[in-house]
């Protein structure tokens, strides 16, 4: 098992090493935030159309707070072995860990914190969060108001099955509509493709049932609808639930302070 902090100890000596055989060292202006080893870990998993960069905000924030964070780099490719893949991250982490997970990272989260008693709490981050039987895809649908489907590109083939990608021309309007147009743009470029399969795939775990859950979500939110976010906010008897007004489906970029403060109020609950 290991701790957030041998880590980073030896990611930074690593980059110190490289700077001075490259002779390009120079002082830091200022000591990174050194985690506090009473605060829980923040481990953040992004969704669909997305990585961990689309966190950068919100990181700044937690580490400034002292918080040790992690961003879990999200296969996209099942809710099962996704959620086996942030497991392996949980379990080696010492210590209390909020668990907050974007879009169809809410589904992947639901089930990687099954049976974890070191997961105080889970953080929904315009994220699914789909009972036992039921998939992003059939949330999704629930209720009116989502156009995913008609911004998505043609499936793409690959070994397995089919890879999603929302059409970068369709990409600010769906799914970044309060990111700057440059930003969204490079979003675009950069957007990871989920599995076809992953999104109609159905959970087999539900992990809100026993863990304290926090929702927040934008209420111009085109992927996932906010009626259907409201509804499985109040499904999970949420101890707090805030909606950015205006905001789109990547409300930790557009608002990292909404995201970051109720991750902050989640880890100081548990």
């Amino acid at each position: 098992m290991f701790s957030v902090r041998p880590l980073r100890t030896t990611v930074l000596a690593a980059s110190f090493v490289a700077a001075v055989a490259l002779g390009a060292w120079t002082e830091p202006a200022a000591a990174a935030p050194t985690p506090q080893a009473d605060k829980p870990t923040v481990v953040l998993v992004h969704g669909a159309f997305a990585d961990s960069s689309s966190w950068n905000g919100v990181i700044s924030q937690l580490l400034g707070q002292g918080y040790p964070v992690i961003a879990v780099a999200n296969p996209l490719r099942g809710v099962k072995s996704d959620a086996a893949q942030v497991k392996a991250v949980l379990d080696s982490i010492d210590g209390p860990i909020v668990l907050v997970g974007h879009s169809y990272g809410g589904s992947v989260i639901s089930t990687a914190a099954e049976g974890n008693p070191d997961v105080k709490a889970l953080v929904y981050v315009a994220g699914f969060a789909p009972d036992t039987g039921e998939s992003a895809g059939d949330l999704a649908a629930k209720f009116p108001g989502g156009t995913l489907g008609q911004a998505l590109a043609p499936p793409v083939a690959v070994p397995g099955g089919s890879d999603l990608y929302i059409q970068p021309d369709r990409f600010h309007d769906q799914f970044a509509a309060d990111v700057p147009a440059e930003q969204s743009a490079q979003m675009a470029v950069g957007q990871r493709p989920v599995a076809e399969a992953a999104l109609a795939e159905k959970a087999e775990a539900a992990a809100w049932k026993t863990v304290p859950s926090y929702f927040v979500y934008g209420s111009a939110d085109k992927n996932i609808p906010a009626a259907a976010q409201d509804f499985m906010a109040k499904r999970a008897n949420a101890k707090q639930t805030v909606v950015v007004d205006g905001a789109s489906h990547v409300v930790m970029v557009s608002h990292p302070d909404a995201v970051a403060k109720l991750i902050q109020d989640a880890a100081s609950a548990s």
